[in-house]
């Protein structure tokens, strides 16, 4: 059990070095983003499906709420939470647009939309996306493997390029929490 473990542990640390540290110039251009906007008096929006989805609303909550530092409150939300608006969109015009509709509703120019698929290809995040690019928002793409459909579909990407889904998430989680902290830093100093 001791080797499966440490062979687990030992290919977190492979990825992040591996893959996740070569990623430093699109971390800062992602961070830049976010902080131009949240200067700029706009709002982050994320959204994903599953463990994505749990990731999203971790996003947001960091960013509502404080990620290291007791300092004001930064506007974002994760459209993953409202259960009668994500129900009623699916009834009524089908799944795939859940995102749409309310980045529809939400979104304004100058927001950043961030959509996190590990696989890339997720239907109801690429139309969140494309809606958020139609609406003036920049929009943050984070998947894994080759970055499927979303890899084109968003201006910045943070492409976890590994075929294991949960090391695909866990480097997601690091991700979202270096950007909290440099968020955090830029808005609010060290």
């Amino acid at each position: 059990m001791q080797e499966i473990i440490n062979g687990l542990l030992r290919r977190h640390i492979d990825v992040i070095e591996q893959v996740v540290l070569p990623m430093t110039p699109q971390v800062e251009a992602v961070t830049e983003a976010l902080c131009v906007a949240l200067k700029q008096g706009n709002k982050v929006l994320v959204m994903g499906n599953g463990g994505s989805a749990a990731d999203s609303q971790h996003f947001a909550a960091e960013l509502v709420g404080r990620f290291l530092k007791n300092r004001a409150a930064l506007p974002a939300i994760a459209l993953t939470t409202d259960t009668s608006i994500l129900t009623a969109l699916a009834n009524d015009f089908g799944f795939d647009i859940v995102f749409r509709r309310q980045i529809e509703a939400l979104a304004q120019p100058g927001d950043v939309v961030v959509g996190i698929s590990t696989s890339g290809n997720s239907p109801n995040v690429l139309q969140g996306l494309q809606c958020a690019r139609e609406k003036g928002c920049v929009t943050v793409a984070l998947t894994g493997h080759d970055g499927g459909k979303m890899a084109d579909g968003a201006d910045l990407l943070l492409n976890v390029a590994v075929e294991e889904t949960p090391r695909i998430q866990e480097a997601h989680l690091t991700l979202i929490h270096i950007l909290c902290d440099l968020v955090e830093r830029e808005l609010f100093g060290n």
